[in-house]
């Protein structure tokens, strides 16, 4: 074939690629600069991550008064955080998709409703097979609304906990975050209002996210964990020196902060923990509320 009948054939194919289809023209497409959200959409919503920003950081406040959203065990996965599988109907996610006019044959996957927030936060935790020792014997995304006793979704209990105004943590043990390095383990954990999460170790990538989402990642000295301080998850945990930490942490190397867990018979126990916020810059996205609304400050500044 020559050179001039393949120009004129990838002409004739590719010269009008940007006009689709029949259908494609007959999309409604909005103007405007703005993206106009469909607020009927179960697949697409406007993430909450800048409702209340404002142009400078606010001050970082201690963590104080909060409690277990899940006591966990070693190499919990971001697939135990974060399930990217099918959606049951009696969770809180299938019920949300129920509520919207949802029939169970469309409910799809985790991991393509990940535009929606309000699917995904309801997700979290959300794997059949994550056991939380706030509910012993139980499997799936439960937990208690302390000082309840009674098996509660951990979406729920995060709700009643933050009408409250009380922060959570997530007790863990080694690996903590292992697998894929799915985005939405750290994000949906930032929406169910956890402040911190303290393990043993964690995997590299979860780490960061976790501060990227402005959770505070702290892990238990060698040899001491969640079991062998004693904790039953019911305490309710202040992480003391965290401001002055934060500054220290300019200087590079991380910093042990003093935890309380306070017990309901009036006795404590106090402990040091690592921050693991490890980088002078990753100091500056912790401070800022996470990397979303830092880089947003970024650019509101070079404006």
């Amino acid at each position: 074939m020559s050179a001039s009948i393949q120009r004129e054939s990838y002409l004739r194919i590719y010269g009008q690629v940007f006009e689709g289809d029949a259908n494609w023209k007959a999309l409604n497409v909005p103007t405007g600069d703005l993206y106009q959200w469909n607020p009927a959409s179960t697949y697409i919503a406007n993430p909450p991550y800048f409702v209340g920003m404002t142009t400078a950081p606010p001050a970082v406040s201690e963590i104080a008064g909060a409690r277990v959203l899940a006591l966990l065990g070693d190499s919990i996965t971001t697939d135990h955080i974060s399930p990217a599988g099918n959606i049951k109907r009696d969770s809180p996610a299938g019920k949300y998709l129920v509520d919207h006019g949802v029939e169970q044959k469309d409910f799809n996957q985790y991991g393509a409703r990940r535009g929606n927030h309000e699917v995904m936060m309801r997700g979290t935790f959300a794997n059949v097979r994550l056991k939380n020792m706030l509910v012993p014997g139980v499997e799936g995304g439960f937990t208690r609304h302390l000082p309840d006793p009674e098996p509660v979704s951990i979406y729920d209990a995060s709700m009643q906990y933050q009408s409250e105004g009380t922060p959570l943590v997530i007790l863990g043990g080694k690996e903590y975050g292992s697998g894929s390095s799915r985005d939405w383990a750290a994000k949906g954990t930032n929406l169910l209002g956890v402040k911190a999460v303290i393990a043993e170790s964690y995997e590299r990538i979860h780490r960061s996210n976790l501060v990227g989402m402005g959770v505070l990642p702290l892990q238990f000295k060698t040899g001491e964990s969640a079991s062998t301080l004693g904790f039953t998850g019911e305490e309710l945990f202040t992480i003391g020196g965290l401001v002055d930490g934060l500054k220290v942490n300019f200087a590079g190397p991380a910093r042990e902060l003093t935890v309380t867990a306070a017990k309901s018979d009036g006795t404590s126990i106090v402990f040091k923990a690592v921050s693991r916020i490890d980088t002078p810059q990753e100091v500056l996205y912790y401070l800022n509320g996470g990397i979303l609304p830092y880089v947003l400050r970024q650019l509101l500044a070079v404006k």
